[in-house]
């Protein structure tokens, strides 16, 4: 085929197109792709923050656990279920913990040995609910505590006690113990900063420690 004929220039003009196609098909596949790996790919802000929020969340169980200590608590072994059963029903992880020291000295003294009730929940004169472990009764207290209080409106401890309890000093008590608790959780993580030796590999502490060194 002449370049001169009109035939020649309309296969080009069609080879053209077609390695337009082919170039705009290309690119379009390698953007996908690279869209792709940055939505699958995890950063490390994000695994920082994961492990940040699983650090936190084992402070707050061992926060809890050396508090009830203090009390000689049978119910410090079940630290991990308060906060646990907290987090599931989305309520103060101090909540459940602290109506248990108004009612029962944190799980010393209760309606009967073999109860599991700490918390004074269906206790009416000598009738009362016994829970087969702790752990069935914090989940059932935080259970009920987010079907029948939260979630009508009772978020704060003396509205809560208007239902909850007869006693007009129940929620002063409950009160007290959840001020205790955040003065022990703040003592326990200011020891925790001043025990944590400093992190020698980080840039930040070699440019402290050059400084320091030229000052």
């Amino acid at each position: 085929m002449s370049p001169q004929t009109p035939g020649f220039f309309c296969a080009l003009k069609k080879g053209q197109n077609m390695f337009k196609k082919y170039i705009s098909l290309f690119l379009l596949i390698f953007f996908s792709l690279t869209l792709t790996g940055q939505a699958l790919a995890v950063s490390p802000t994000r695994l920082n923050e994961t492990q940040t929020q699983l650090e936190v969340g084992d402070q707050r169980i061992k926060i809890l656990e050396g508090y009830l200590n203090k009390y000689n608590s049978p119910l410090a072994p079940e630290a991990k279920n308060f906060v646990e059963a907290a987090d599931k029903y989305n309520i103060d992880w101090k909540f459940v913990a602290a109506i248990a020291g108004n009612e029962s000295t944190f799980g010393k003294f209760t309606p009967a040995p073999a109860s599991h009730n700490a918390w004074g929940w269906g206790v009416y004169g000598t009738q009362a609910i016994y829970f087969k472990t702790w752990k069935e009764g914090i989940y059932t207290v935080s259970e009920g505590l987010r079907e029948h209080y939260y979630n009508k409106g009772l978020t704060n401890t003396y509205a809560i006690a208007r239902v909850y309890a007869a006693s007009p000093v129940w929620a002063a008590h409950v009160t007290y113990f959840l001020a205790d608790m955040a003065k022990f959780e703040k003592t326990y993580i200011e020891n925790q900063v001043k025990t944590t030796p400093p992190d020698i590999s980080s840039p930040t502490s070699g440019t402290s420690a050059a400084l320091r060194s030229k000052s």
